[in-house]
């Protein structure tokens, strides 16, 4: 099964930016340590810190094999109104997930603009939210 990560904002920092709060382990890390854990499926990671690629990479899964989305749109999960809108067309199954809990941290951040059009949100379960969202993509594919 063909699966596409996507990871917005910042998440290239994983491992820098707050430990406390996302681990101290890599993107690159977290991206191994998927492939070890899901060795049947064909996982394609996607990460940039700009929202025009994010909504491109979105708007191209429409046209591709891929069966599943699991993405991390970071701040633009908050903020974003474009992003929100390429992923609601978006027909495959489609989990959002965070590493943090977002519902235990800034005010600002417990509504997520893109959440509204996603079949699910894993929050709180650092780089477990990941695996929590691809084993929910097998279960809505299934």
């Amino acid at each position: 099964m063909n699966i596409l990560i996507i990871n917005g904002p910042n998440l290239n920092l994983l491992g820098k930016r707050d430990p406390g709060i996302y681990g101290a382990k890599s993107l690159k890390d977290l991206e191994y340590f998927l492939i070890d854990e899901f060795p049947k499926h064909n996982l394609e990671f996607f990460q940039s810190n700009v929202e025009g690629e994010l909504i491109n990479k979105v708007q191209q899964a429409m046209d591709s094999d891929v069966a599943g989305l699991v993405i991390n749109p970071g701040g633009y999960s908050h903020t974003s109104v474009a992003l929100r809108d390429a992923l609601e067309p978006l027909e495959i199954p489609k989990v959002e997930v965070h590493i943090s809990n977002i519902h235990a941290r800034e005010e600002f951040r417990e509504k997520s603009i893109t959440g509204a059009v996603m079949n699910g949100i894993i929050t709180g379960f650092g780089k477990f939210s990941y695996v929590l969202g691809i084993q929910a993509l097998e279960k809505l594919i299934e």
